[in-house]
């Protein structure tokens, strides 16, 4: 076969659903055929036809300090020459559960898991299990995982296949469901075991909590006895070392977490008090379990990034996304179009519209923006000028500590071509 993009494709599309193991991965949402990777370097990706993009997907934030790191990479092949799976303990779970509650306050005890849907599946387990009651309250636009009882009002790729929810997720799953919108504080009743929020919403593209809404919704929680988990799968060890409770002096009762922790492999984890965590097996009664939980060589490479990235590495990659969304915002501006360009800390949200507005504050209005039909056309135009973004205007933008200040300046420029043939198409 012909190794180009359109021939992989098509041999995926015989043998995967959609030609794609992920839907976000999915051109659906803006058309045309997805690159298909062949190597990462740094910033860079390249695909089969060897052309190389600056990439700001990065695995969906799960590379920050970028693709193929040298010292994480020498980490795997020392961890690889001992064996890949057991099945039993080894010290590289307990080290890498070690560092992350160093580094987050509060965080007492760990239990390590293979993907952030586990994390949170299990931890919304969890807190009904210690609360002995079961409704959930989550907000709309925030996406959980692909569990059956989270997977309705969520955003990322569900939003952008233009579903509510998911069928085969029958209505007695997510009939203890409660949806609030985001940014609003619910009022409960003794009848909730826990609000479920990402303390920075960042799968309905960048949408960043209102001053004073963590604290609240830890008050709330605290009033009817119900438990507060901040789903931490992007923002930990990224927002800071310490994570969101870090960033807005908010402390959750569970923390849910991914990417970042894995270095690259596949992880997951959720953690809390050890009186909360007493309650699951095998000493307590609720039940969780994984064969691969705890990979030797996913905790090696998690650990591994967390011991390279320091306090003062996140505080620059943050200064310099800060000038890159400025930047960015003014050359896709100068073009013809309006940007917003929302940060919170090293976390970057990109927005078009044919008119100046405001940042948006919950799903409803960041969906308004996500939705106009802007966002194909310029990805396209990024894509061709060698940008590769997310292929869905609901997810963000993700920087890396690999990104040089060469990278983002190409990127802009490109950006503001780009932006103009946009606003062109837009008018036509």
């Amino acid at each position: 076969m012909s190794d180009t993009n359109q021939a992989w494709f098509e041999r995926a599309l015989r043998v995967i659903p959609g030609g794609v193991d992920s839907p976000v991965r999915s051109f659906r949402s803006v058309g045309g055929t997805p690159y298909t990777v062949r190597s990462g370097q740094g910033a860079y990706v390249t695909d089969v036809e060897g052309t190389s993009y600056i990439d700001y997907v990065q695995s969906y934030g799960a590379s920050l300090l970028g693709h193929a790191h040298p010292d994480v990479l020498r980490t795997l092949r020392s961890a690889l020459e001992l064996g890949t799976t057991f099945g039993a303990p080894t010290p590289g779970e307990v080290l890498l559960c070690e560092a992350m509650i160093e580094r987050v306050a509060g965080l007492e005890q760990v239990r390590l898991v293979s993907s952030g849907t586990e994390a949170v599946m299990s931890a919304v387990r969890l807190a009904r299990g210690y609360t002995k009651r079961d409704k959930i309250v989550k907000f709309d636009g925030c996406y959980h995982g692909h569990s059956d009882a989270l997977l309705v009002a969520g955003g990322s790729g569900v939003a952008q296949l233009g579903l509510p929810g998911s069928a085969g997720v029958t209505a007695g799953a997510v009939g203890d469901t409660i949806v609030a919108p985001y940014n609003e504080v619910p009022t409960l009743d003794d009848t909730v075991a826990a609000v479920l929020v990402e303390p920075v919403a960042a799968n309905m593209n960048l949408v960043a909590p209102l001053d004073g809404f963590l604290a609240a919704l830890r008050a709330e929680c605290d009033r009817v006895g119900a438990l507060l988990i901040f789903d931490e799968v992007i923002t930990g060890f990224r927002l800071r070392l310490g994570g969101a409770e870090e960033y807005y002096s908010v402390t959750p009762d569970l923390w849910c977490f991914g990417k970042v922790i894995g270095g690259g492999l596949p992880v997951g984890a959720f953690g809390g008090s050890k009186k909360i965590l007493a309650s699951l097996a095998p000493e307590g009664p609720v039940y969780q379990a994984g064969t691969l939980s705890g990979n030797p060589l996913a905790t090696a490479a998690g650990r591994c990034v967390l011991e390279l990235v320091s306090p003062r590495d996140l505080d620059v990659l943050t200064a310099s996304v800060a000038v890159f969304a400025d930047e960015l915002r003014d050359a896709i501006g100068a073009s013809g179009l309006f940007a917003l360009t929302p940060t919170v800390g090293p976390l970057m949200g990109l927005f078009l519209s044919r008119e100046e507005c405001c940042a948006p504050r919950n799903f409803h209005e960041a969906k308004a923006l996500c939705e106009n039909g802007l966002y194909k056309a310029f990805f396209h135009e990024m894509l061709e000028r060698g940008i590769a973004l997310a292929p869905g205007a609901y997810e963000i933008v993700f920087t890396s500590l690999a990104h040089s200040r060469d990278d983002l300046a190409t990127t802009v420029a490109c950006a503001l071509e780009a932006a103009a043939v946009t606003a062109k198409v837009a008018t036509s």
